[in-house]
């Protein structure tokens, strides 16, 4: 269990809702339904309803800064069925890029490589009281797009496993911009109330465990709780 995962959950019964699409950009085809994900009639593009109007108010500070420039969504709500498939996903994909063989693994090597595929996926967890953040439709994965249409080079990909994804990983590297722009999305994202993963950063969350988790970090005074947990995928239907 992840330390965020002790928060208590306060269900608010705020509805999801969808994400217009038309006001921001967008990663397409979705890449986890590229790869097969099975969401049936689920659609990621849904947030919580207080969640979007957030994100739309993000998007609003950003073009302050930066006219033209968009967010990008990469991946919002996401059933734990899809968690399931993109951590099995995972672990094949790091079996295969060390060139081991699936049927001969030790105990060990098998062990270290869920080590690694936890650092960057959670637990596909059943339990409704540690549900994965994604599965409580107050999660999202987000990049920027500038004026010119162009995905912003944020120095690494979303969802790669390396420490890369650190969100500081290129703080000490002031003749890179990739820190400027890692930071710029953290602002306008913590200006709507937002808070991100402390190990990447394109993972940004609002109202669920690893929000109230992150925010009592930050002021141990206070004692906040998450308002969202799980939403069945017959909520989300398109």
């Amino acid at each position: 269990m992840k330390p965020y995962q002790k928060i208590p959950i306060l269900e608010c019964g705020e509805p999801l809702l969808p994400i217009p699409l038309e006001q921001f950009a967008v990663e397409s085809p979705h890449p986890y339904e590229k790869l097969g994900a099975p969401y049936g009639e689920a659609s990621p593009y849904h947030l919580r309803q207080s969640v979007l109007a957030a994100l739309i108010t993000a998007q609003v500070q950003l073009q302050q800064q930066y006219p033209g420039w968009r967010i990008q969504i990469f991946d919002a709500y996401r059933p734990v069925a899809v968690q399931q498939f993109m951590v099995d996903h995972t672990f094949a994909e790091v079996v295969q890029s060390q060139k081991l063989t699936p049927d001969t693994l030790s105990d060990e090597q098998r062990d270290t490589i869920w080590q690694q595929v936890y650092q960057l996926w959670a637990v596909p967890s059943p339990n409704p009281m540690t549900p994965p953040p994604h599965s409580t439709g107050a999660a999202v994965d987000i990049t920027l797009v500038d004026a010119t249409g162009q995905t912003v080079d944020m120095g690494s990909a979303i969802d790669e496993l390396s420490p890369r994804s650190h969100p500081d990983y290129y703080a000490s590297s002031p003749a890179q911009p990739y820190h400027t722009y890692r930071h710029l999305l953290r602002e306008v994202m913590y200006s709507a109330g937002f808070r991100r993963h402390p190990g990447e950063w394109w993972h940004f969350c609002l109202g669920d465990q690893m929000w109230a988790w992150l925010c009592n970090q930050e002021n141990p005074t206070i004692s906040v709780t998450a308002r969202y947990g799980r939403v069945a995928p017959s909520t989300s239907l398109q």
